[in-house]
């Protein structure tokens, strides 16, 4: 059961990342790149690690999403310009510059998790009591 859940996971990786890719090469817009791109990538990073991670972790949303906001806060204090410089991965990766309404993208892409693991919890409970 772990191992095809863990499966699922990776497939979800596979999908969101595709079209984390396609957003950035293809979608130059004011609103699917710069806040569909941010929810995304919260919920891209979800998936890989609950791919390579086949324990429960229970509040691994909550961290990932602490991660971003320490990402973007970092982009605040100016500090990423010093850890990326020379490293233009680093820096398309994490970023640059900071602004608000990313980390509000990233608390919208840390809610679709926990509402997705939520509706999946109950589904999987339901199918467990009625094949019981």
């Amino acid at each position: 059961m772990l191992k095809n859940r863990r499966i699922k996971y990776f497939v979800g990786f596979v999908v969101s990342i595709l079209i984390e890719m396609l957003i950035a090469l293809y979608v130059h817009d004011k609103i699917i790149r710069p806040y569909i791109g941010d929810v995304l990538v919260i919920i891209c990073i979800y998936l890989l690690l609950k791919t390579i991670f086949d324990t429960k972790i229970k509040h691994l949303a909550l961290y990932i999403f602490i991660f971003a906001v320490s990402v973007e806060l970092m982009q605040y204090f100016k500090i990423m310009q010093y850890l990326s410089k020379g490293n233009d991965t680093l820096k398309i990766a994490l970023g640059t510059t900071f602004d608000i309404k990313d980390i509000v993208c990233y608390f919208v892409g840390y809610v679709v998790i926990v509402l997705g693991e939520s509706v999946r919890d109950s589904y999987a409970n339901n199918m467990a009591k009625h094949l019981k």
